[in-house]
């Protein structure tokens, strides 16, 4: 890409109102939509508002929607955009607005909490605990999560219907997979799953899929897995008469 001038549409305001507002700067071969919003900082609006830390990928700081589509702003390069007209940035619409590009994400921390943490079976009488490979690279995928939130953006249970307090959205979803398909966990997330993190209210539109700058495969291998693992334990009547009798 030869230096060229490039238009920008920055959402700039705060949780009572806001509105686009217009810059135009130059980019450069190599330029992420960072480096464009660092420049228009840097050059014209001193008091624009953006979070970032590692300019990486690795981070999930910079979580924003360039022209309407959830991204990192450190990893869409402009080049991958359509310069001849002008490129909208705003804060992730899922979450309330702080100050221009900042959302308040701190919903998705307390919702963590929530979760059942990871409860270890006894380790083998040397102290260990062994574990197959297969179950190993099973949950391998699901830590590779930044926690950028892209995902709980795009999921139009949280965007769309708003229901924070019954859905804990796809994020959460992972990080709940990677501890129940944990061959050495014992805790039963199952019926908090159904009950109290809402896993129903997901309908499979692998939007959440679609946005992961990690590629977690997040609707195949670890939602439907937990959806399935509800409906054998809870529904399933066969399982249902097992139990009973074991009591």
């Amino acid at each position: 890409m030869a230096e060229q001038k490039a238009t920008f549409q920055i959402w700039r305001g705060d949780a009572r109102s806001g509105r686009f507002r217009e810059y135009t700067t130059e980019v450069s071969e190599g330029m992420v939509v960072l480096d464009a919003v660092h420049q228009i900082q840097a050059r014209q609006a001193n008091d624009l508002a953006v979070r970032w830390n590692c300019k990486a990928g690795k981070c999930g700081s910079c979580s924003a929607e360039v022209n309407g589509h959830p991204r990192l702003m450190c990893m869409t390069r402009l080049n991958q955009l359509d310069l001849s007209k002008p490129v909208t940035i705003e804060p992730m619409r899922a979450f309330p607005p702080i100050r221009d590009l900042v959302t308040d994400v701190s919903w998705n921390f307390r919702t963590k909490l929530g979760i059942r943490r990871f409860t270890p079976r006894p380790p083998e009488a040397d102290g260990t605990w062994r574990m197959s490979q297969v179950d190993v690279e099973r949950v391998q995928e699901f830590r590779k999560c930044i926690e950028c939130f892209l995902c709980q953006d795009v999921c139009h249970v949280l965007r769309e219907h708003h229901l924070f307090d019954q859905f804990v959205g796809p994020r959460h979803l992972v990080y709940a997979a990677a501890l129940e398909m944990n061959p050495i966990d014992t805790e039963n997330r199952s019926r908090d799953l159904k009950n109290t993190h809402g896993i129903g209210y997901c309908n499979i539109t692998k939007c959440c899929t679609k946005v992961c700058p990690e590629g977690i495969t997040i609707t195949d291998n670890a939602i439907i897995p937990l959806k399935e693992r509800v409906i054998d334990q809870l529904y399933d009547p066969v399982a249902k008469l097992f139990r009973m009798l074991r009591q």
